[in-house]
């Protein structure tokens, strides 16, 4: 059984220019995704797929591989997660390793555990599903968000919850953006994650950042640092 983890990281970062090669608390970004992959135990492989020189070696000097340069039209602004893991599936096919499982763990999830991608490979072996993938929870309502107007007022956009009382209702959850397990043919067909073929790996808040802009970035570190300092960890 051949399992396998696709780290993607292409170089045209715009928000935060080499975004994925810059130091996050000690170590490139990346490296934090590779040390979780490589430590879970569950892979036979952990590669970078990559457009882009820099990135690639500094995935080798933290002990992942770069078995092939992903190609420019699949390293655009708008380029999904969905094609840019069958492409390294397709290629790992052609070239004497068959994927039977594969885990997209992002570049810029410094937060990832190697307990937390065993716990997904628990689970997608356990239940008949497609994909085994990160999520947490909202801190607020949903259904109680407002937006502002064009005239500068707000408005909800679910007026008939205003009486409703918070703890009645429905909790919501996110994509953690950081893993995504996979069987093989899932990837290969490209089939949707955010759907009944997918089971969710619950993440309490505190480990869960998006990364996007600088503020993104500032606040992780800030999270990243006390969470070492709770643990005893430099």
């Amino acid at each position: 059984m051949n399992r396998v983890a696709i780290i993607p990281a292409r170089g045209g970062s715009k928000r935060i220019p080499r975004k994925n090669v810059r130091m996050f608390c000690g170590k490139p970004m990346i490296a934090w995704s590779i040390e979780a992959a490589r430590a879970s135990g569950c892979f036979d492989k952990v590669i970078v797929s990559t457009d882009d020189a820099e990135i690639a070696e500094v995935g080798r000097q933290w002990n992942a591989t770069v078995p092939f340069m992903r190609p420019e039209s699949l390293s655009g602004d708008f380029t999904g997660t969905l094609p840019v893991v069958r492409h390294a599936v397709d290629w790992l096919d052609k070239n004497d390793f068959a994927v039977d499982y594969a885990c997209c763990v992002y570049a810029t999830a410094p937060f990832v555990t190697a307990e937390d991608l065993r716990k997904g490979w628990e689970l997608i072996q356990q239940e008949a599903c497609s994909y085994a993938f990160s999520v947490t929870s909202y801190a607020f309502p949903i259904q109680r968000a407002i937006r502002i107007t064009e005239s500068g007022r707000v408005a909800m956009f679910n007026p008939e919850q205003f009486n409703t009382r918070s703890q009645d209702l429905e909790e919501a959850w996110h994509d953690a953006g950081q893993f995504y397990w996979g069987r093989g043919e899932a990837w290969r067909q490209e089939r949707a994650i955010f759907g009944e073929r997918s089971v969710p790996v619950k993440l309490p808040r505190h480990r869960v950042q998006d990364i996007d802009t600088p503020e993104d970035w500032t606040r992780a570190e800030w999270l990243f640092r006390a969470m070492q300092a709770e643990d005893g960890t430099s």
